[in-house]
């Protein structure tokens, strides 16, 4: 049996993995290419460049330390416009299995103990 651990923070392969989820699915579902993958990398990128830990989260789902899902919360605009929900995915392993379940919440929580008003995606 496997464990799912929230991670909270960057973790080295992130970028990478993120965007790889996103891209396969998004071109198996919807037939995106290689656009869509690269604006993933990029505004995944962009993102962890300017980074708060007070005002965003970001939080992977690993199982045996493999990255297996991902949300993120952009909290740049919150006061203003509402927290961003962002780039959450849940591989095809383990997608139906709690594990969007529990980042959604982990999410939520955040947003909530952070006053936050507002979350849209």
């Amino acid at each position: 049996m496997w464990e799912i651990k929230i991670a909270r923070g960057y973790i080295p392969g992130s970028i990478g993995r993120i965007t790889e989820l996103h891209g396969a699915y998004y071109h198996e579902h919807w037939g995106f290419g290689l656009f869509f993958e690269a604006k993933v990398a990029a505004e995944l990128s962009e993102f962890l460049r300017r980074y708060d830990e007070n005002r965003d989260g970001f939080w992977t789902a690993l199982v045996d330390g493999r990255i297996e899902g991902s949300i993120i919360i952009d909290g740049i605009h919150a006061e203003s416009e509402g927290a961003h929900l962002r780039w959450f995915i849940v591989s095809d392993a383990f997608r139906g299995k709690g594990v969007g379940n529990r980042l959604i919440y982990t999410a939520i929580d955040f947003c909530r103990s952070k006053g936050f008003k507002r979350i849209y995606l």
